[in-house]
């Protein structure tokens, strides 16, 4: 049986990354939701703010704000940085807004980690392991093996990675999205920083930065 998928081809997904400047990916999905009308996919990729996103991606991010949201009757407390280019855009509404979102977000999600390139090596591996083993016990050859791995750690990433979780009030768009759309509003880009999320009677609580923070010693 033929799938929608199967009819987008490879030069249509290229011509749309060209228009928008949005990821393979993205492109791809929306093509698929258009069934392959390319004027139509680039109209879904700007109302998610995708193209614009990734074009401003490498702009410095040193202004923004720290968010916080307290749920359960205080059982479970988060702290959010998120940067923006100007101070101007830290203090709009819709900044303001995607803040307090992400932090709830998090309280209600628990991620360990902001982004996939932000998992460690440890976790990394010892996921590939748990997978390869699991698909090597099914007898199929180390081609399909790996592709099967490869699409357990796109699962594995979409529940640990903040960014590529299913927004928690909207669980048709990721979080990565959601912010995109506000790049797409405000014009600037928009990256978030680092988190920390507590929980009462925890025996331990989740902090998390981007490999970048590392990297500066912060």
């Amino acid at each position: 049986m033929t799938t929608v998928a199967d009819k987008i081809d490879a030069k249509l997904v290229k011509d749309l990354r060209e228009k928008s400047g949005a990821p393979m990916g993205d492109c791809l999905k929306a093509l698929q939701e258009t069934k392959g009308d390319i004027e139509d996919a680039f109209v879904v990729l700007r109302k998610r703010g995708m193209a614009s996103a990734q074009k401003k991606a490498a702009r410095t991010t040193n202004e923004g704000a720290v968010g916080t949201y307290i749920h359960a009757g205080g059982k479970i407390g988060v702290l959010v940085e998120v940067n923006c280019e100007s101070d101007f855009v830290a203090r709009t509404e819709d900044f303001q807004e995607l803040l307090k979102d992400i932090a709830m977000h998090i309280a209600a999600s628990d991620p360990r980690y902001i982004k996939p390139e932000d998992v460690t090596t440890e976790d990394l591996e010892r996921e590939k392991e748990i997978y390869r083993a699991e698909a090597a016990a099914t007898g199929k050859p180390a081609p399909v093996i790996e592709k099967i791995v490869d699409g357990k750690m796109a699962k594995f990433y979409e529940e640990v990675c903040l960014l590529e979780q299913p927004f928690i009030k909207d669980q048709s768009i990721s979080v990565k999205e959601l912010i995109a759309q506000k790049v797409g509003k405000l014009g600037e880009n928009l990256t978030v920083r680092r988190f920390a999320r507590f929980k009462v009677g925890a025996p331990d609580w989740t902090v998390s930065q981007t490999k970048a923070v590392e990297a500066a010693g912060e």
